[in-house]
């Protein structure tokens, strides 16, 4: 295995591990919190999957050639690109809020949903941005070497997670309707000759990961800002590693 792959690990298990150590760390500073949720590992099942076989495929000879079939077979129809995916990788985000101003309200408040939204970004950019800085591949129209992981999916999935968390109560047509527009754009990043397949799927599996991370921080969140509700600011600090440094994010609620 190449070394610039052992990063990438390093990268994916040190952001895990922060993380989960901020989580911890807030909550032996207390002695209860209220309604904690208990933390599903099962349901990383899939975006571990679907991470493990892009990371396996920047050397696994038979992904890589399932990579070049597909983007021979897409050049030689000779089809007009589309910006489409521009746009469609935050229609399931920005559906969450639509649905709340028509009246249609999900699991969280205003404020509360956008915590967890700001926290699943932070973890998602930060994390595709740093695998993008060691793993340096050629997109498939040669344009840069910032192909892998896809950003556009890794927003689009993200977006669906959130969505589907938000309203899987209310009917789970919204999360399938949402996963799809997610799908179309992976494809979409695919067709326009943006990205390999191994770029888009593991786009895909860091989106709906960090979602579910930013889910299950919530409580300790919540309870880091309830301490200081006597004051008019308060804060909560995230860290996070792009492959070279660890990078601190900071929220300040008024």
């Amino acid at each position: 295995m190449k070394s610039f792959i052992k990063r990438i690990l390093i990268v994916l298990i040190l952001n895990f591990i922060l993380y989960n150590s901020y989580a911890q760390s807030i909550q032996k500073d207390t002695i209860y919190i209220h309604n904690k949720k208990s933390v599903k590992y099962e349901s990383l099942i899939v975006p571990t999957i679907l991470i493990s076989y892009g990371i396996i495929g920047l050397e696994n000879k038979g992904i890589k050639s399932v990579n070049e079939d597909i983007h021979q077979q897409i050049s030689n129809q000779n089809f007009r690109n589309s910006n489409i995916d521009e746009f469609t990788q935050y229609i399931p985000t920005l559906s969450v809020y639509g649905l709340n101003a028509l009246g249609i309200n999900g699991k969280n408040n205003f404020k509360d949903r956008t915590i967890i939204l700001a926290t699943a970004t932070l973890i998602m950019t930060s994390t595709t941005l740093g695998l993008k800085s060691i793993a340096k591949v050629d997109r498939p129209n040669l344009g840069s070497n910032d192909s892998f992981p896809s950003g556009h999916v890794a927003k689009a999935f993200m977006g669906a997670e959130y969505l589907y968390q938000e309203y899987r109560d209310v009917s789970l047509w919204y999360g399938i309707s949402a996963y799809v527009v997610a799908a179309g754009t992976g494809a979409l990043r695919i067709y326009n000759d943006e990205h390999w397949l191994t770029d888009v799927v593991t786009g895909a599996g860091i989106g709906i990961l960090s979602t579910k991370v930013a889910y299950w921080l919530k409580p300790f969140i919540d309870h880091k800002i309830l301490k200081s509700n006597k004051k008019n600011i308060s804060s909560t600090i995230f860290p996070s590693y792009d492959g070279e440094n660890i990078i601190v994010g900071m929220f300040v609620f008024f």
